[in-house]
């Protein structure tokens, strides 16, 4: 466990980060856009200080590199949590209070002995708020944010909570770009990421499903990059995750209601405005209620598309994507909506963690087209035998797909079987 940050703070360093904020201040610079500049006022200020400390009867500096160094992190980043934020192994970040600020590495959560005040906390909420424009108050307790790194904040305010602003914030730690990178870390079988490559080049449906920090975003992002460099993505997420490595991409995020309670852009809205911008692929980062409904009757005119789904397993998946377009209105039905997701998907990849907090494939099924008393028929093409993802495919979902888009369907199951 680390040793807890002091809360006395040096008089010397007071001095420094007032009159730094007022150079700041005089010069109009911004702390976020102009780190350099910012740094040049921290090191000649610091400087100039060292000079008066030997006129006056100034406080000595302990140790000017640490000090420069914390002075970047309070004015430029975010203070004490910026070592955090810098270090590649902190996969996310959260405070419960004070004296509970916790990071999880690998998969595994862990204590620091961090300690911030109510006020140091809300302070940097303001602070990582800000160049998103968001807000968060008690007429809307609750906030989405994607830092300027990418990273996912969300916070959750008293009364909502029971005392202490809470805070969450989920890394966008790029280790796997693409379905091979994920065969490295051991979370995909070579043979599971060459048959997935060719599903996404024939334009396969595509539901990715998972628990959280399962990794289904890390699944979406390398499987888009299977798509053909040609094509024209639009993504719809609640905050901008998905980095798609293509020259012609869209993307579009939700927007909360402004003070008088207006002009929140939800994600169905997103969904149908995508209809709109001569698509060839929808990529839906999360779907969690109404808009499930206009994604499938997108993917049910022949429009190739992509989302994730919280789930416990593949079934779970399937199950769940044919209850949440109900939502959308009474006059929607399950004589509808199953045979649709019947059709419209053919692929569902489902993302775990082993007890390590290793993420990986755990399952991947298709969908026949096929309802039997109002249940869709599945069957498995990779599932996991003896830690291994396997294949057990006897057939690959809408064959016509992977022939029209030069795919051999014997040949790649053949391919997907002894791994290459």
């Amino acid at each position: 466990m680390e040793t807890p940050r002091s809360a006395v703070v040096p008089d010397y360093y007071s001095l420094l980060d007032a009159e730094i904020r007022d150079a700041i201040r005089d010069g109009d610079l911004d702390p976020y856009t102009s780190q350099d500049a910012v740094e040049g006022l921290i090191r000649s200020t610091v400087s100039a200080y060292e000079r008066r400390m030997v006129r006056a009867s100034l406080p000595p500096l302990e140790n000017v590199e640490e000090i420069i160094h914390r002075l970047r992190n309070d004015l430029c980043g975010y203070g004490p949590l910026q070592p955090y934020l810098d270090d590649e192994e902190v996969e996310e970040i959260w405070i419960n209070s004070p004296d509970e600020i916790f990071v999880a590495r690998a998969g595994e959560s862990e204590l620091t002995g961090l300690h911030l005040s109510d006020e140091a906390i809300q302070q940097l909420l303001e602070r990582m708020l800000k160049p998103s424009g968001r807000r968060v108050d008690l007429s809307s307790p609750f906030v989405d944010a994607s830092l300027p790194d990418g990273s996912r904040l969300h916070a959750v305010i008293p009364d909502i909570t029971r005392a202490h602003t809470s805070l969450n914030i989920r890394k966008f730690v790029v280790r796997a770009k693409r379905l091979p990178d994920l065969v490295k870390l051991g979370s995909l079988s070579a043979g599971a990421a060459s048959f997935l490559h060719a599903a996404v080049e024939s334009g396969v449906n595509i539901l990715v499903s998972g628990a959280t920090q399962a990794g289904k975003t890390t699944m979406l992002n390398c499987l888009a990059a299977s798509i053909p460099p040609r094509e024209r993505v639009v993504t719809c997420e609640e905050i901008f995750e998905l980095s798609i490595p293509l020259r012609d991409v869209v993307g579009m995020q939700c927007r909360q209601p402004n003070l008088e309670g207006k002009g929140a852009i939800a994600l169905r809205r997103l969904v149908k405005e995508a209809l709109r911008m001569r698509p060839d692929r929808l990529l839906i980062g999360e779907v969690r209620e109404a808009e499930s409904l206009d994604m499938l009757i997108a993917l049910n005119a022949g429009l190739p598309g992509m989302c994730t789904i919280h789930a416990n397993s593949a079934r779970d998946a399937v199950t769940k994507i044919c209850t949440l377009p109900l939502l959308a209105g009474d006059n929607i039905s399950s004589a509808f909506v199953v045979p649709t997701v019947a059709s419209c998907f053919d692929l569902v990849i489902h993302c775990g963690r082993d007890t390590h907090g290793h993420r990986q494939v755990e399952e991947i099924y298709m969908l026949g087209g096929r309802v039997e008393d109002g249940v869709i028929e599945m069957s498995p093409l990779f599932t996991r035998q003896q830690g291994e993802l396997v294949c057990v495919a006897l057939e690959i979902p809408t064959p016509e797909k992977w022939i029209r888009a030069g795919h051999r369907p014997e040949q790649v199951l053949a391919a997907a079987k002894v791994g290459r």
